[in-house]
């Protein structure tokens, strides 16, 4: 007797590919990243794993995307949480807040963005979707302070680069331990204080 063909979900299996990618770099770093490596970790074969993804740039920016989407989905439950109409700082500091490691599951995927980003720097063709997100994060950002009434002088456009390096950099100290949450969010909330009134 024939029975049903088994329905495949590719979204699925791509995303478990990529959950392997995520643990293998969070714990290896992204240079023990291989075919072989991210399968024995998804529990499937190299050969599913070159199936949906061609190359490793490939299954690197599936990745990214993954970590990305999951970081909006914190975003956009932590605005939610602040009510319609948020006041533009408080906003702002909710997003870099959601943003910065500053517990395990931002710690990993602030691990692997981290990874990325340095990937990207010997392979810039692989960086096309960081620089898209960092144009739309900027002009969020400069908008936010610029409807939040900044302090006399200060240009949004300039403040939001100046927000969004710092947000980079704290993240950076706090992967690596040299800051914990409370120095790094004190930090942020005294950058504010420079950019709005």
């Amino acid at each position: 007797m024939w029975g049903m063909p088994k329905v495949v979900d590719h979204n699925e299996r791509r995303t478990r590919i990529a959950e392997a990618l995520l643990r293998v770099a969070g714990e290896h770093g992204l240079e023990a990243v291989s075919l072989r490596h991210v399968a024995a970790e998804a529990g499937v074969t190299s050969g599913m794993v070159q199936h949906y993804f061609r190359t490793k740039d490939e299954m690197m920016a599936f990745a990214l995307e993954v970590v990305r989407e999951r970081s909006e989905t914190r975003i956009a439950a932590a605005a939610a949480d602040l009510g319609p109409d948020p006041a533009p700082r408080r906003l702002l500091r909710t997003v870099v807040a959601e943003v910065l490691p500053v517990d395990e599951p931002r710690r990993a995927d602030g691990r692997v963005a981290l990874a990325f980003l340095a990937y990207t720097a010997v392979r810039p063709e692989a960086a096309a979707p960081l620089r898209a997100d960092t144009a739309a994060m900027l002009a969020f950002v400069a908008e936010r302070i610029r409807a939040g009434g900044p302090r006399p002088g200060i240009d949004p456009d300039r403040a939001a680069v100046g927000l969004l390096a710092l947000m980079e950099g704290l993240g950076v100290h706090l992967l690596g331990g040299h800051y914990d949450a409370r120095t790094a969010l004190d930090a942020l909330d005294a950058h504010l204080d420079t950019i709005f009134e």
